[in-house]
């Protein structure tokens, strides 16, 4: 199968091109075209990875049908698509979600049940998650109390930024954060015991809403690998650093060849390709029961 790493509709208008997805779009509705590409530490990397388009395009349509909250999903059935996209099925099928047009909340909405990341360098260094105090003596990996909620700032270049509560308060106001926290909370929960029957741990996501006709609408890509942490049951052990299904494995091999992390990234090498490849396709089968 051919890899798709640019994404070009003539005859309809680009909205915008992200890391991974492009959007398109369609006055009131936008499509979303999720590609093969794969980034890295910021930086887009000139290989794709076989797949891994389907893979997070039909992960989220998944979670969106399981989860039960209102989200901005229309179809990803391309025959029921407006006419203009109908000529570009054999691309679009399968990699590809019509979607209500929506104004984003500026803020990364991020549940989290297990102390790993950016959150364990807050704890090591405070104490803390984004203000949120912890219990002394917790491991890297460690499952924590009860699940938190740990906004960011959503930064056009770099990483995000932890922020507290208060502050995602100040920036959007108490109703909606109070209602974003409690949202997203109940969509981690809910996904992450889904998850352990399947002998999958979920140890953070990150969730973006924005508003369609007024109401709050959980939006973009949902609960996939490259927007959540999920570890192998078997796997996890606290104190260490659990294998994932995401793009760790491209993560570990880059660190081992001392790439300065700036633009151009370096060619991965095959073998670092198909294993990826191979880590997305299982953690679809797991999740969704069934292989792509």
């Amino acid at each position: 199968m051919s890899l798709v790493t640019r994404v070009d509709l003539p005859g309809v208008r680009k909205h915008s091109e992200g890391k991974v997805r492009a959007m398109f779009d369609l006055g009131r509705e936008l499509l979303i075209v999720t590609t093969d590409r794969i980034s890295a530490f910021d930086v887009v990397l000139p290989d794709g990875i076989p797949r891994k388009g389907e893979v997070l395009n039909r992960l989220s349509e998944f979670w969106f049908g399981f989860l039960g909250v209102r989200n901005h999903l229309i179809t990803t059935d391309v025959s029921k698509m407006p006419p203009s996209l109908r000529s570009h099925a054999a691309l679009l099928r399968g990699r590809s979600m019509l979607v209500k047009r929506a104004d984003m909340v500026p803020i990364e909405c991020v549940a989290r049940g297990y102390l790993i990341g950016s959150g364990w360098k807050d704890y090591q260094a405070t104490g803390a998650v984004c203000g949120i105090t912890l219990p002394k003596g917790l491991k890297l990996a460690d499952r924590l109390p009860e699940p938190i909620f740990t906004p960011a700032t959503k930064e056009t270049s770099g990483h995000d930024i932890n922020i507290s509560f208060d502050e995602m308060v100040r920036r959007v106001g108490k109703e909606v954060a109070t209602q974003l926290r409690d949202l997203t909370l109940q969509v981690y929960v809910k996904a992450a015991a889904y998850a352990q029957e399947r002998g999958v741990i979920l140890a953070d996501t990150k969730l973006e809403f924005g508003l369609c006709d007024g109401q709050i609408t959980l939006v973009d890509e949902v609960l996939t690998p490259d927007s959540s942490r999920f570890w192998p049951r078997d796997a996890w052990k606290p104190g260490e650093n659990p294998p994932s299904f995401d793009k760790q494995f491209v993560r570990d091999y880059l660190e081992s060849i001392r790439w300065g992390k700036t633009p151009p990234a370096p060619k991965l090498p095959p073998e670092v390709v198909d294993k990826t490849s191979r880590k997305y396709l299982e953690a679809y089968r797991l999740l969704t029961g069934r292989a792509l």
